[in-house]
């Protein structure tokens, strides 16, 4: 376990690649930084693509790593401004595209932060092999607390308006009923 911070710089630090559950954490990332005034920062890593186990003599047309920078930028871009686009109210969101392994650019950018929110899996080379691992890296060596967004997340609660009364509960299903009249 790594050793947490105390003190933080009001910053929530979100990983985006595009994916769904990248925008899905990005959409709680803002939500949460209008409740507490804090403000965003949604960074997006990007590595040269892999290009091994090709055969003999052939090989893939390598990306020049400012093209592959600059998709990364567009997808960041894009995913905060569909993110944005369904807010009521604005946030403070910095956007960082950065050369590096996803989980170590995370990592580095979360020291300081008061929270790391990163989706349960995205875009990854082996999709199928490494679902989750870098979240599952975030989570074991994040030098603040780390929300893991599942992949299919259920609708924040609203908050309750001061002037409104509490809903009362609602009737318990006939099911319930019959467990609590067994015990």
């Amino acid at each position: 376990m790594t050793h947490q911070t105390e003190a933080h710089d009001g910053r929530i630090v979100v990983g985006v690649d595009g994916s769904s559950h990248s925008k899905a954490a990005l959409r709680w990332a803002v939500t949460q930084a209008r409740r507490i005034d804090a403000r965003v920062e949604a960074i997006t890593a990007w590595q040269q693509p892999v290009t091994v186990g090709y055969p003999y003599g052939w090989s893939p047309d390598i990306h020049d790593g400012d093209i592959v920078a600059i998709v990364a930028e567009k997808v960041l871009a894009d995913a905060v401004a569909e993110v944005v686009a369904q807010q009521d109210e604005p946030v403070e969101i910095q956007t960082t595209v950065i050369h590096g392994r996803p989980a170590e650019v995370l990592l580095e950018a979360a020291v300081g932060a008061q929270m790391l929110v990163v989706g349960s899996r995205g875009h990854g080379t082996y999709a199928e092999i490494l679902l989750g691992s870098v979240s599952r890296q975030c989570v074991q060596y994040a030098p603040c607390p780390v929300l893991v967004m599942p992949r299919n997340p259920a609708p924040s609660p609203p908050t309750r308006r001061p002037d409104r009364p509490p809903r009362s509960r609602p009737e318990p299903t006939a099911r319930a009923a019959a467990a609590a009249h067994c015990e």
